[in-house]
């Protein structure tokens, strides 16, 4: 965990940002969910139970910041909603994501096969790929289930 708040630490630094506690704590939330993608106001639900001081608006503008800094990522699943998730990529490419249209979750793919495809686009098109985001929408296990009982 220490190394996560070195990165975050030394990010803001170099922009010229201090590590504030308000910004800790939100950081805390995405440590401590890892492999979660949560909402502003999920953020903000966890916080205030912790930092009961902090307000909504607060919130928003950290998830800004750390999505400008990199050390979470902001995601939208087409529900309306954006959704932020810690930023654990030691490459330059993210995860895919699983969606299910029934029941929302979202599961993470870390299979990467689309390489090949981006330098094929990158030769034919004069383009250069700087980074992908793949979303399947679909069914999870248990929908699907429930949908073939139907």
């Amino acid at each position: 965990m220490g190394s996560l708040f070195e990165v975050l630490r030394t990010k803001l630094k170099e922009k010229g940002y201090k590590l504030t506690t308000q910004r800790r704590v939100i950081y805390d939330v995405f440590i401590e969910n890892t492999d979660s993608h949560l909402s502003p106001e999920e953020v903000y639900e966890m916080v205030k139970d912790k930092y009961p001081e902090i307000g909504l608006a607060t919130v928003y503008r950290t998830l800004q910041l750390l999505d400008e800094l990199e050390v979470v990522s902001k995601i939208n699943f087409n529900d309306g909603c954006n959704r932020y998730e810690l930023n654990t990529n030691t490459d330059d490419h993210q995860h895919h994501h699983l969606i299910c249209l029934e029941c929302g979750n979202v599961s993470e793919v870390e299979i990467d096969l689309l390489d090949n495809l981006e330098e094929k686009i990158e030769m034919e098109s004069d383009f250069r790929i700087i980074d992908h985001n793949v979303k399947f929408f679909g069914y999870c296990k248990s929908c699907d289930e429930k949908k073939s009982i139907q």
